[in-house]
């Protein structure tokens, strides 16, 4: 069976030789995740030369993600490495005391913008939730709080304000550096993390587009001041290519309790808005220790590619894991499980509403005859920019939908869309009147196709022009086809 729901596996320590990554693709990772937020500019570069390479030895196009690291919101560090916090102690966020100097009294942070964002009464998460501690009082450099839930505090730990809030700019100096790395080796997404609002998604594009770099933008969502208003959500949904359920630092901020119920309307609101959706963070966390997942782990991920998630996610599981080719195996596996439910097979989106464009229209239209005209076995969709088959994406189906596009920006760029299959068609290479049989010839001898299936074709009368589908076509194979 053809897995339409994608793959994305984080590089790192565990997955950074020619082996590592070339098992990762052969065990069907379709996306490779660059973290901005370690390693050197030349292992980012060394790491996205050998997925260009591995890939196209393997016949595949593996897309490329730089992560950017965005702002530190971190603790310093302690003078003994570690502490341990007791409930009901006092313990204090200085940001006037030497970097490396931490007590089990108090210690420095280097997001220092704190003490301006913070009141009394506001609860502070530390270390991804597990260290809580409410504001008492904001004395000069010093914000003084009391432990609510204590525990292990070790150096350079994360700080979340519950209910978000906190006026960190997404973009960090760091951040507009990376960019032109990622620009320079040629990633085809670039994700930014802790969008406020469509605001920092403009600035992203704007300094992307300032390097000549095509990529799509990802927003990763976050922050709880994100989708706590409908609009603002939509407006950074609209503002890029694909969003991301960063579940994170997003459970720490909205609390893991109303999580779920984000992580589906988020997933439903990109699908409705046409875009490109991942779910990430720890869906298979103990696959870094363990060869096996957890039955829950095998629900998360299943659940996700129910509600229709483009992609799911590997982190550590792959970067640093001892398994990370059992994990993308494992994932791959429960992918086909979860697809074979009849409710990944059936759609209503935007049954009900008007169509803008015309290429819009034939998309939708062609996967409405695909998932009800008996012995359709494929879609072919001649695309130039991709965003045809991303339309077509949005349509629950079965069906694989084959982006035949001559463009390698748009084969690598399709890679992310659930139940696309790319194939490189040079159809301004061809005679207008063979192009649709030489099309159908391509999956035939993939033996994607036999005599007697029918198969979709969509098109333009003007091929390799943006914006320029306006034709459909059913056809049945083996019989001429003009």
């Amino acid at each position: 069976m053809l897995r339409r729901t994608k793959i994305v596996a984080t590089l790192g320590p565990a997955t950074s030789s020619p082996e590592a990554i070339e098992r990762l693709i052969l065990a069907g990772a379709d996306v490779m995740r660059l973290n901005f937020s370690h390693g050197e500019a030349s292992d980012h570069a060394d790491r996205a030369r050998l997925v260009r390479e591995l890939s196209a030895k393997h016949g595949r196009h593996v897309a490329l993600l730089g992560d950017l690291q965005g702002p530190k919101i971190r603790i310093a560090r302690f003078a003994d490495k570690k502490v341990t916090l007791k409930k009901g102690q006092i313990f204090t966020l200085d940001s006037g005391l030497d970097k490396d100097a931490g007590t089990v009294e108090r210690v420095g942070i280097d997001y220092e913008a704190l003490v301006n964002d913070s009141r009394p009464g506001d609860i502070l998460l530390l270390d991804d939730g597990r260290l809580e501690l409410e504001v008492q009082s904001v004395e000069g450099d010093q914000v003084i709080t009391r432990v609510v839930i204590g525990g292990e505090l070790s150096n350079n730990k994360g700080i979340n304000r519950k209910g978000g809030g906190l006026s960190a700019k997404a973009l960090t100096d760091k951040d507009k550096e990376d960019i032109k790395l990622a620009a320079e080796i040629g990633v085809d997404y670039v994700a930014v993390s802790f969008p406020r609002d469509a605001s920092d998604m403009h600035e992203a594009r704007a300094l992307l587009e300032a390097t000549g770099s095509t990529a799509g933008l990802v927003a990763k969502i976050e922050r709880a001041e994100t989708v706590a208003d409908d609009e603002i959500l939509d407006d950074v949904i609209r503002a890029s290519e694909v969003v991301m359920v960063a579940r994170g630092d997003l459970a720490v901020e909205i609390g893991d309790a109303t999580l779920v119920g984000v992580q589906k309307h988020i997933i439903a609101r990109a699908r409705a808005l046409n875009k490109i959706v991942i779910t990430a963070t720890q869906m298979m966390e103990s696959m870094i220790n363990s060869p096996m997942p957890t039955r829950a782990e095998v629900s998360d991920v299943a659940n996700a590619v129910m509600d229709y998630t483009d992609a799911v996610m590997l982190s550590a599981e792959t970067a640093a894991g001892d398994y990370p080719t059992e994990a993308v195996e494992a994932m791959a596996r429960i992918i086909i499980g979860a697809e074979l439910h009849p409710i990944t097979h059936k759609s209503k989106h935007r049954i009900y509403e008007e169509f803008q464009q015309i290429d819009e229209a034939i998309a939708l239209s062609a996967m409405y005859a695909a998932n009800h005209l008996q012995g359709v076995k494929a879609i072919i969709c001649m695309s130039e920019t991709g965003l045809t088959p991303r339309l077509m994406s949005r349509i629950r189906s079965p069906l694989p939908i084959y982006a035949m596009s001559r463009r390698a920006d748009t084969q690598f760029r399709v890679a992310l869309y659930r139940g696309v299959q790319t194939i490189p068609f040079y159809a301004d290479q061809l005679p207008p009147e063979e192009i649709n049989q030489r099309a159908v010839d391509e999956l035939i001898q993939r033996e994607a196709v036999k005599d007697g299936d029918r198969v979709i074709i969509t098109k333009g009368d003007y091929l390799n022009a943006q914006g320029g589908t306006n034709t459909m076509k059913i056809i049945t194979v083996g019989q001429k086809v003009s």
